[in-house]
This record gives C-alpha cells, structure tokens and sequence, in this order.
C-alpha cells in the first residue's frame, strides 16, 4: 500500500536528516517490500544532486543464511559491508520485512557467532558515524507482518506510522526542526545533571551519566523519532529494573526482563519466556552485560506498543536502556556485538530523579526547561 504522504517522509529522510549535498554518494538499502519508498528516497536525492545507490534484498534471506551457511561464513562478515562502511557518505536504511518471525526457529547460538564476528564492521560504523563522516537514517515501510505485530490493519498501521512521522504534513520539515529546539532545552538541563534513579513498579535503579553527552534523537538517524539519550559511566549502574514490554531481537521476543545489576554489569537475569535468548545474547562477550545507552521516549504520536522498536522506544512516558555497543559519541567506552534495546513504561507511577530532585513523574517532565 503507497500513500502519497511517504513523498514527504521521502523528502525529509534526504533534506533534514541526511542533508544530502551534491556529489555524495547515498546508499538506499532495503528489502524488495520496500521498493515504493525507495524509489522516492532515489528521486529526492537525485534532486539534491547527490549519487543514489540501492541494495534490495530478499524478504527471507537472513532467515536462508542462518540456516544454511556454515561455521566459516558464520563466522566471517561481508566485505561489500566493510567497503560500503568506508566509502558511502550516507545510508538510508528502511525496514520492510514480510516475516518478523523469520528467525523464530534459528539457533541463537548461531545468530550470536555471526554478530560477534560483526562487531568489527559495527564499531568501524558508529565511528564514521561518530565522526560527521557516515550519515545515516533508519526508517519503516509498512508490510502487513508490522501491522499484525502491532495488532493493526495494514491501512492503520499506515495511519499510525504516518502521523508518526508527519504530525504536520503541510510542513514536515519545519515540524523537526522544531522537535529539535524543544529537545536540546531538555538536553542542556539533562547535561548538568550526574545521578539518574529511575524508580516505578518493580524497578529501582540507578546510574551515572556525568561527563556523558547526552544527544537528541530528533530525525537525523531515525525516522519517526522523538527521545533523548547518553551513555551511562559503564560501572555505576545499581539496582533492578522490569522491563514492560516484550524484548524483541531480530524478530525474537523475550517477555518479562529483570535485570539486576552491581557495578555496572547485569549479575541476575530471567525472563518469563525466552529467557534461553536472554543469556545466549549476555554471553554474547563482556560488553553485552553492561548499558550502552540510556534515554527517554518523547514522541506524542506514538503511545502504544507495535513490537517495532524504532517506535517503541519512542513512546512517550518512557525509558529504556540498551544492553551491549555505546555510542562514543556520548563517551560510551563499552564495545559489543550487540546493542538491544528494552523498554520501562513509567506512566502509571513511574518517577526519576537527578542529583536526588524530581524532575519527571507518571510519564512527564514536572520541571521547565
């Protein structure tokens, strides 16, 4: 299904978060579901004079490379991958997949091997992308498999990823901009800050994030977006947290996360199923037992669970924390294969602190900016 509105959501993906230049090279890269985006995303950098590139792939085809490809393969990573990381200028990744389930029945074991074999290319990205030298975005094309996971209609989950990412169609762009300058006042006052205690149902943790960046996710990476984030100091996280939602790992859910954490690393972990992926993903290597990302969900078009977390964690009224890979660009320091995102909902009795005053409750900010 094309909706005439994803010409917009083209236009912003190269004008506002890519800032697309002339001569820039710009890989498109998607599943074969994807095509009618992509081919606006194609279009619009062609008008900014920059070079589109595009890699389709197949629906199934991580799901045929798990199962079939042998310890060697699983165990070596792509070097088209390695070249596209070094040479493009930017990436516009958009999700279109047919199965979100497809990788139900493989191995874990087997996904984790592939990802550390990985984690080379992955830490050689979030450094260009650290760097201002690799620009990238990640966005969504509606399948009917995403609207099933959202419990929608595929007409309604185009309706809900829209009005995601086009509460203004009549001026997309000028929208962002504003989320941007609303966003950077809660960064400059987060920035000030060094404990954060997150208390709510079954959860009273704590960490440090002074000295850490904190960023704006405001439409230059992901598209919808709407949250802030940083690392927190890699040893300071204290305490337990339950997480609300389903964890979900590449088409895989664990329900009912408890972490529990001493000196930064995650001692006590279960689940109420799939707790089985919970610790095969732990022992991915060192780095995955500690948080490389804390943030806030701020987007107020978005408040329900779709089990897509390029949403999800956006919701507004909450937090997550993301085990494994930082981001050096708020200081993180911990390297992993993975970075998995989980999500607390703090809207009926949640509430945070920093450096001991409260400062948000039940899902809202209660302190100006």
């Amino acid at each position: 299904m094309f909706d005439s509105r994803f010409q917009h959501v083209a236009e912003v993906l190269v004008r506002y978060s890519l800032e697309v230049q002339p001569g820039q090279h710009i890989l498109i890269r998607s599943t074969t579901l994807g095509t009618p985006l992509v081919r606006e995303v194609y279009r619009a950098v062609l008008r900014e004079g920059g070079y589109p590139h595009i890699q389709l792939t197949l629906p199934d085809e991580e799901e045929i490379f798990y199962k079939e490809a042998p310890d060697s393969i699983l165990r070596t990573y792509s070097p088209l991958r390695e070249w596209v990381i070094e040479h493009m200028d930017g990436i516009v990744h958009i999700l279109a997949e047919s199965n979100t389930k497809r990788l139900s029945h493989v191995d874990p074991q087997r996904i984790a091997v592939h990802q550390a074999a990985n984690a080379p290319l992955f830490k050689r990205y979030m450094e260009r992308a650290a760097q201002g030298d690799l620009r990238w975005v990640l966005t969504l094309f509606p399948t009917e498999a995403y609207a099933q996971d959202a419990g929608m209609s595929l007409t309604e989950f185009v309706e809900f990823v829209l009005t995601a990412c086009l509460p203004d169609a009549r001026d997309p762009i000028g929208y962002w901009r504003r989320v941007r300058e609303e966003q950077a006042r809660i960064v400059r006052w987060l920035s000030q800050k060094d404990e954060i205690h997150v208390q709510g149902p079954g959860t009273d943790l704590r960490l440090r994030v002074g000295g850490r960046t904190w960023i704006s996710a405001d439409g230059t990476n992901n598209f919808p977006d709407g949250e802030v984030f940083t690392a927190p100091v890699e040893d300071s996280v204290e305490g337990h947290i339950t997480f609300s939602y389903p964890a979900v790992y590449q088409g895989r859910e664990v329900e009912g996360v408890e972490l529990w954490f001493e000196k930064g690393q995650v001692v006590k972990a279960r689940a109420r199923r799939g707790e089985d992926l919970l610790h095969h993903l732990l022992d991915t290597d060192p780095g995955a037992r500690y948080v490389g990302e804390f943030a806030i969900g701020l987007n107020p078009a978005i408040q329900q669970f779709t089990r897509n977390i390029l949403f999800d964690e956006k919701i507004r009224g909450t937090v997550h924390l993301a085990l494994g890979h930082g981001y050096p660009e708020c200081g993180s320091r911990n390297e992993s294969a993975i970075h998995w995102d989980m999500i607390c909902d703090l809207r009926q009795g949640g509430r945070m602190f920093a450096d001991g005053e409260l400062f948000y409750e039940n899902g809202e900010f209660i302190v100006s900016f």
